[in-house]
């Protein structure tokens, strides 16, 4: 299709397409159900090899990179610098919103496909490279928050369990000494 286009006219239409392409997977992705972006879901869920985020700080040494790279935060979003709270509703919603994220980059990268159709090879292979840079590195922020994020989730509910428990222990022992024998035998209530 643009094989017999000059070069700053075949630059120029493939930025409107994955401009378009872009807007075009951002709207689809706020516009599916949240269901679709459960982290239980298989493609969310950890690979072996990843080794629970550590593969992404041993190989690709995440975290002296990541903090460096532009985020996007909707209304209502999430920031990487910081947790607003540590619920569990509140972890919920970000781990979601780190599916989100992923699902986001990955479908841009799709955009591949569309310029090896319509450019020749070498100008497809080096758009599809600054395509990748500009999408995968987010994609791998996103998983790898997602470890963290339900480390600190099962974290959260081990000590409300543990709470929990030690509360049921503490009524326990309590009844057991509010319940006490007055002078005649009968069991008296304080």
């Amino acid at each position: 299709m643009l094989r017999n286009e000059p070069l700053l006219n075949a630059l120029l239409i493939n930025l409107l397409l994955g401009t378009i392409w872009h807007y075009a997977t951002f709207f689809l992705c706020i516009s599916i159900k949240i269901e679709h972006f459960d982290s239980k879901r298989a493609r969310y869920q950890p690979r072996k090899w990843e080794k629970n985020g550590k593969w992404y700080a041993d190989h690709l040494k995440i975290n002296k990179w990541k903090d460096f790279l532009p985020q996007h935060i909707g209304k209502d979003g999430f920031s990487k610098d910081h947790l607003d709270d540590v619920s569990i509703e509140y972890l919920d919603e970000f781990i979601l919103e780190t599916c989100r994220g992923e699902w986001n980059h990955i479908a841009n990268c799709y955009f591949a496909v569309v310029l090896f159709i319509i450019n020749p090879f070498w100008t497809a292979f080096i758009l599809t490279i600054l395509l990748f840079l500009g999408n995968l590195p987010f994609a791998i922020i996103q998983r790898y928050n997602r470890f963290r994020l339900v480390k600190l989730k099962n974290t959260l509910i081990k000590k409300a369990e543990r709470a929990k428990k030690l509360e049921a222990r503490k009524k326990s022992k309590t009844k057991e000494q509010v319940s006490i024998q007055d002078s005649d035998g009968e069991a008296v209530s304080g």
